[in-house]
């Protein structure tokens, strides 16, 4: 039926004021409406169209990205969108970039490390696109060990120019979004040599191709490393590599906003510290954090949907069969994924202020909280990261058969968020700078030492070395306070055995080597403790709206619940709670689950996700599914003809009328 909502009837349970919690999840009224205008202007705009996305080849999907960015450009500079704007359009746009690399690396690199006459002589160029840059850091044979990169820039004092050289085949940079087609410019890391004299890793500026032709300049051999994960989604951008051949920079040309090089060659310092870098990568893991829960919040919202509309078995007398949703084997899979989608959304908007005020922080020459919130993004990155991938691939397989087709959104949705388990830090080398920083905090208790932020419930470790959760019925496991401090006592008891373990060892670096595993997972215990309270602290909050305050309190006992089953080894483990405890957590789990069904849909209409942009059938705000499957598959390019010609007449006509030589065949 035209125009139908086969998902009404769902929308019509909800419990809870649908318009209020979208202020909610969109952060004010004015988000809410700006990033609702800018999603009409992408879905209005035929420019924009992806449904063929998965359809195209390597290089017509690379045209199709510089089509729309050029085209996402125009309406910036011609409709005056501010930065805010800008950036929802290139997020609604829903297509990975080159811009990606030049806005949220390159310029904010310069911003950060260069200095004031650099800025002043590359940002304008760099805002107005006059010229494209990226952000060359990796090589072939060095990620996370930043400190292993191989590239040199050696000064020459004759002609007061630094010389670029890739030694080796390892140093190759490998990777950086829109080198290998489009960018022209380049803030390249590169070990800094004067006199033979290693300096450490600095930033570089270097153009890579001519202003007239963009063919790549005389010493550069730069391109593309090649098809990704996936069919769309990164391989619409042009990842590249790049090696140097004695190519040569002006001295002026590297940042020296920490560290100057003079003209004869002496390295001076700034008084700038050295830890102002910081806040580039503080600002990228920030963005990686918040595009990961968008993006489990897109497969949630699809797998929702379709589960509601999907019916499977249970009929009777010919009546209609079970809703999947219905099942409780979907809701103890599916309903944690919805709530961990509302916990990365809100603890994504604390971190947004916690790099605002660390920043602040920064430029009054205040680094006294950079050690703890260095380990809490790197920790937070890697934990939202790695659920994401493994929620939306399991989103895909809550969708059964369907899921795996292109046109459910999800296979190219996990390809696009696959990468950020790896790119801007591996997630297991963060976790371990994570265990890093627990191991010298819990080093430091008894000390006298304030503890800050996220480990300020650390200094009642006597405290929580020795409680007993005092759960007896399942309604108990709702009592305010209760979930906190049960991760609280998980966290600080898994550091500290962490260090006593670790203090059997003569060297510290060899027996951190041996229990790296045990710290890994030390580390991850802490960083769910911050996202548990962080989604509990919001949740406490004075909220308008029917209902919603409700609700959020249900997602979050949800997300803390789900994790005490998850990770019930640990929590049995270290003594915070007993086996019938477990249990009952179980029982109230599902009890909540109960609670969450007549809102779920309502739930993800909170997301506010236009049709064009989640990209998929299943996920259709109407629930008219399978309509729409069936057109989408007679619109395939495939289907242009009932045969294929060329195929049928050179190899199925032939094979079919092959006379056999023998009877046994």
């Amino acid at each position: 039926m035209v125009g139908a909502d086969y998902l009404a009837d769902e929308r019509e349970r909800a419990e809870f004021d649908v318009e209020e919690m979208k202020i909610v999840w969109a952060g004010s009224q004015h988000d809410l409406e700006m990033s609702g205008r800018i999603a009409r202007l992408v879905d209005n705009d035929p420019v924009f169209r992806k449904d063929n996305r998965c359809t195209l080849d390597r290089k017509e999907l690379y045209t199709n990205t510089l089509r729309k960015a050029a085209h996402a450009w125009k309406l910036i500079t011609e409709l005056r969108l501010s930065e805010e704007e800008a950036f929802k359009l290139r997020f609604y746009i829903d297509q990975p970039s080159f811009m990606d690399l030049h806005w949220h690396m390159f310029i904010p690199t310069i911003a950060g490390q260069g200095t004031e006459e650099q800025k002043r002589k590359w940002l304008p160029l760099a805002y107005k696109m006059k010229i494209i840059g990226t952000y060359a850091q990796t090589e072939l044979g060095h990620g996370s060990d930043i400190q292993g990169i191989e590239t040199t820039a050696t000064f020459d004092s004759k002609t007061d120019e630094f010389i670029m050289h890739s030694p080796t085949l390892s140093s190759s940079k490998w990777w950086p979004g829109g080198l290998g087609k489009t960018s022209t410019h380049a803030v390249v890391f590169a070990r800094l040599v004067i006199g033979g004299q290693d300096h450490g890793v600095n930033g570089f500026i270097v153009q890579l191709r001519s202003m007239d032709d963009h063919s790549p300049l005389p010493g550069i051999t730069v391109g593309d490393v090649g098809m990704k994960f996936g069919n769309g989604a990164y391989n619409s951008m042009d990842n590249g590599f790049m090696r140097f051949d004695d190519v040569r920079i002006p001295r002026d040309q590297m940042l020296m906003r920490i560290m100057e090089v003079t003209r004869d060659g002496k390295c001076v310092k700034s008084g700038v510290p050295s830890r102002l870098v910081y806040s580039t990568m503080l600002s990228t893991r920030q963005k990686v954090m918040s595009e990961a829960s968008l993006g489990l919040s897109r497969a949630v919202c699809i797998a929702v949907r379709y589960s509601a509309v999907r019916r499977q078995f249970g009929s009777t007398n010919g009546g209609l069969e079970n809703q999947v949703i219905d099942y409780k084997t979907q809701q103890n899979r599916l309903f944690p994924l919805l709530a961990s989608a509302y916990a990365f959304r809100f603890v994504g908007e604390w971190l947004k202020w916690l790099y605002t005020d660390v920043s602040k922080r920064f430029h009054a020459n205040d680094f006294s909280t950079l050690s703890e919130v260095h380990a809490c993004t790197a920790g937070l990155k890697s934990l939202t990261t790695f659920s994401t991938a493994d929620g939306i691939e399991e989103c895909r397989k809550l969708c059964g058969g369907q899921g795996y087709l292109c046109s459910s959104g999800l296979p190219e949705l996990l390809a696009v968020h696959l990468p950020a388990c790896t790119y801007e830090g591996d997630n297991i080398v963060l976790l371990l700078q994570v265990a890093r920083f627990l191991m010298k905090t819990v080093s430091q208790l008894g000390s006298g030492v304030a503890l800050v932020g996220t480990t300020a419930y650390m200094q009642r470790a006597e405290h929580l070395m020795q409680c007993c959760c005092d759960v007896q019925t399942a309604e108990d496991w709702l009592r305010p306070g209760v979930i906190i401090e049960l991760f609280e006592a998980r966290a600080i008891r898994m550091s500290i055995a962490c260090s006593e373990s670790l203090s059997q060892f003569v060297n510290f670096e060899q027996g951190f080597f041996e229990l790296s595993a045990d710290m890994v997972e030390a580390a991850i215990a802490h960083c769910q403790l911050i996202v548990v309270c962080k989604f509990q602290e919001k949740s406490k909050q004075d909220i308008p709206g029917n209902g919603v305050k409700t609700q959020l309190e249900t997602l979050c006992s949800i997300y803390g619940l789900h994790l005490i089953r998850k990770h019930i080894g640990d929590f049995l483990s270290t003594g915070c709670i007993t086996p019938s405890q477990g249990e009952l957590a179980g029982q109230m789990l599902r009890s909540l689950y109960g609670r969450i069904r007549p809102n779920a849909v309502a739930l993800v209409d909170v997301f506010n996700y236009t049709d064009h942009f989640l990209g998929s059938v299943l996920g259709r705000y109407d629930g008219n599914v399978y309509q729409k499957l069936f057109e989408n598959a007679l619109t395939d390019p495939f289907n242009d003809s009932d045969v294929h010609q060329d195929g049928y007449s050179e190899y199925i006509q032939p094979m079919m009328k092959r006379r056999l030589r023998s009877s046994a065949l």
